[in-house]
């Protein structure tokens, strides 16, 4: 173990196309030993190393970590405090470190578990966090979607389990951007249809990659299709109660 510890870096890269990357944060990259790449374990590829595309990093210097999103929170108490003690071993080292993860570093992010665990493990360690691209910035720039005009009031939710709880947030907010939609996709929209505001809402899926799907108007969308070209994994929703008010005309 040397007398210190390397240098720990927190890396937001896309969700998008390439290129969605800080210059600071490029430049820390580069530097780093290795380079720790989060993949589902249901996934063929990570995300976070194709949202890299076009920049070249050595194969030797990635580390591919492979995540399963268990309910049970002890599972993944234990998955986050291995992979903490797995960096933390590489920091004594000497070697310095990247960790990348999909969108804003500390916004709904693995990152900020394995953050608060080297903490626990190495109170003084060197390190610095990157600011990213949240995945509704991105969904917003893709589709030309104001995210809150005047004084409008916006609501950032993961997705709630029920219909009913997910109307009294829309009720009580001019916008609601509906994140880690997952399997709930279908009944989400069936509500936003029934309470005839789908045309006011916009829906992003994937942006940037293959099977990306953008869409500005969810009343033709359909979920859970054969082809499975509309799913809400890697999605965002985009829920506006009221049609856009058009400030530049009279």
């Amino acid at each position: 173990m040397k007398d210190q510890p390397g240098m720990f870096w927190g890396i937001g890269v896309g969700p998008g196309p390439a290129g969605y990357l800080p210059l600071a944060a490029m430049q820390a990259l580069q530097q780093a030993d290795l380079i720790y790449v989060p993949r589902a374990k249901s996934a063929d590829t990570s995300v976070a190393l194709q949202c890299l595309e076009g920049v070249a990093v050595a194969p030797e210097r990635l580390r591919e970590v492979e995540f399963n999103m268990d309910p049970d929170r002890n599972v993944l108490r234990e998955h986050y405090a291995q992979l903490a003690q797995d960096i933390a071993a590489e920091l004594q080292a000497g070697r310095s470190v990247a960790y990348l993860t999909i969108g804003d570093t500390l916004t709904y992010s693995t990152y900020g578990y394995i953050l608060a665990a080297l903490k626990d493990l190495l109170p003084a360690f060197p390190h610095r966090t990157f600011p990213g691209i949240t995945s509704y910035a991105s969904a917003a720039a893709a589709l030309d979607w104001p995210l809150g005009v005047g004084k409008e009031r916006t609501l950032i939710l993961p997705c709630p389990d029920d219909p009913a709880t997910l109307q009294r947030e829309i009720d009580t907010h001019d916008i609601v951007v509906l994140m880690k939609v997952g399997a709930r996709l279908p009944w989400v929209l069936a509500l936003l249809k029934e309470m005839g505001i789908a045309e006011h809402c916009a829906f992003a899926r994937r942006i940037g990659l293959d099977g990306e799907v953008l869409a500005n108007d969810l009343r033709e969308l359909e979920a859970g299709d054969r082809d499975h070209a509309v799913s809400g994994y890697l999605a965002t929703m985009l829920i506006r109660k009221t049609a856009l008010e058009k400030r530049h005309q009279q």
